[in-house]
C-alpha cells in the first residue's frame, strides 16, 4: 500500500516484532467505527489468531484526541431513516467483532488514549488487557441518543461493583483514566508520553503470556490514588441499587445534596424508553454469559432501529444540534412494561449468529 492509500485507509494493520498492531485511522471522525473497519478487523484478528509468529495484538487510535468515540452514528441515522439495511449490518458485524475480541486466544492489549465511547469501548474493554492514560475520557452515553449501552454493556456494566454499572449506563457519566482503573475497566494507568516506549517494549520482548504481559506493562504504570469516582461511590450505591428507574429518580429527588441534584438533572434529559430498556438490560445481564448478552443486545438494537427515539436523539444532538430531543413516549410513566419487553422479544429467523467466530 502506498503512502496516500495508507493515509486514507480507515484502519491500518502492521507487524511490529511479535505484535500484531491495529491503528484505528479516522482521526478527523474521532476514529468512529464503520462497517468496513469492523469487517477488516475481524478478518485480520482471525488471521493473527492462527499465526504463531504473532504473540499478542495491540490496538490504538490515530490522532491526538480519541481512541475511538463510538460507531459512525450519523451514518446509522441517515441509512436507518432511509430504510436501508446498514444499521443492522453494522451492529451484527460489530457484535461479532466484540465476541471475537472477548474470546481471543492471545493477549489483546487496548491502549485507550483519549476519548473512548460506545463502539470504542466494545473494541477495548473485552480484551485481555486495557491501558488507560492521563488523557482517557470514557463514557457510555447512549441513553442520551435514544439507544442503550450496547457492544457488551449488558455484560461488563453489571459486573462493576457497587451499582457503578447502572450509574454509568443510565447517566452516561464521563470517567477519567484513573476512574477506569479504580472501577476495573482498565488494568493500568500509563502517562500518554510513555506509550511509545511501552509499545516498543511489547514488540521487542515477544511476551505471549498474559501474566508476563501484565508485569511488563506494570513497569510503565503510575499508581492510582484518589480517583475522582471514589468520592461518589457511596452515593452511587445508595441511589442506583434500587428496583426501577422511577425508584432511582425518586431517591435522587429526595436528596438535596449537590451530587444527587446534578444526577437527577442528567437523567431528566435522557430518553425515558432508553432508560427503562437499559435498566432491564443491566439487570438481566447480571446472570447471562457474554454471548447471550450480545444476542440480547442484537434484539434491542433491531427494535431501536425500527423505533423513534434513536433518530430523534441523533437529530437533536448531532444533526440539528438543538439539544432539545422530543422523546416519545415523553415520560417514564408512559413507557409500559409491554413497551420494554418488546425490545427483548425474539426475532423470528433473525437472531444474531455467533458461529464461526
Amino acid at each position: 500500500m502506498n503512502v496516500a492509500a495508507a493515509a486514507e485507509a480507515e484502519v491500518l494493520f502492521e507487524r511490529k516484532g511479535a505484535l500484531g498492531y491495529i491503528l484505528l485511522n479516522r482521526p478527523k471522525a474521532l476514529n468512529a467505527l464503520t462497517l468496513n473497519m469492523c469487517e477488516l478487523m475481524t478478518a485480520r484478528l482471525k488471521a493473527w489468531a492462527t499465526d504463531d509468529s504473532v504473540k499478542a495484538v495491540v490496538i490504538r487510535g490515530a490522532g491526538e484526541k480519541a481512541f475511538c468515540a463510538g460507531g459512525d452514528v450519523v451514518r446509522l441515522y441517515e441509512d436507518g431513516k432511509a430504510g436501508r439495511p446498514y444499521p443492522t449490518q453494522f451492529w451484527a458485524t460489530e457484535y461479532r467483532l466484540n465476541t471475537l475480541i472477548k474470546r481471543y486466544p492471545k493477549p489483546y492489549i487496548a491502549l485507550v488514549d483519549g476519548i473512548v465511547m460506545g463502539g470504542g469501548v466494545g473494541v477495548s474493554v473485552h480484551g485481555g488487557y486495557r491501558v488507560a492514560t492521563d488523557r482517557t475520557m470514557f463514557a457510555m452515553p447512549e441513553t442520551g441518543i435514544g439507544l442503550f449501552p450496547d457492544v457488551g454493556g449488558g455484560y461488563f456494566l453489571p459486573r462493576l461493583s457497587g451499582s457503578a454499572g447502572m450509574y454509568l449506563g443510565l447517566t452516561g457519566k464521563r470517567l477519567k483514566g484513573a476512574d477506569c482503573v479504580a472501577l476495573g475497566l482498565a488494568e493500568a494507568l500509563i502517562p500518554h508520553d510513555r506509550l511509545a516506549d511501552l509499545e516498543a517494549k511489547l514488540a521487542s520482548d515477544a511476551v505471549s503470556d498474559l501474566d508476563e504481559m501484565s508485569y511488563l506493562i506494570g513497569q510503565f504504570a503510575d499508581p492510582v490514588k484518589n480517583a475522582p469516582i471514589s468520592a461518589d461511590r457511596t452515593s452511587i450505591s445508595r441511589h442506583f441499587d434500587l428496583g426501577s428507574v422511577e425508584a432511582i429518580m425518586a431517591s435522587l429527588a429526595g436528596d438535596s445534596g449537590e451530587w444527587a441534584v446534578e444526577q437527577l438533572k442528567v437523567l431528566k434529559g435522557k430518553s425515558p424508553t432508553s432508560m427503562k430498556v437499559t435498566f432491564r438490560q443491566i439487570r438481566e445481564g447480571t446472570a447471562l454469559k457474554f454471548e447471550d448478552c450480545m444476542k440480547m443486545e442484537w434484539r434491542m438494537a433491531n427494535r431501536c432501529a425500527a423505533g423513534h427515539d434513536f433518530y430523534e436523539g441523533v437529530r437533536a444532538l448531532l444533526i440539528d444540534k438543538d439539544n432539545t430531543p422530543r422523546w416519545s413516549p415523553a415520560t417514564l410513566a408512559e413507557v409500559t412494561d409491554a413497551d420494554v419487553a418488546a425490545y427483548f422479544a425474539p426475532l423470528a429467523g433473525k437472531e444474531l449468529d455467533l458461529s464461526g467466530i
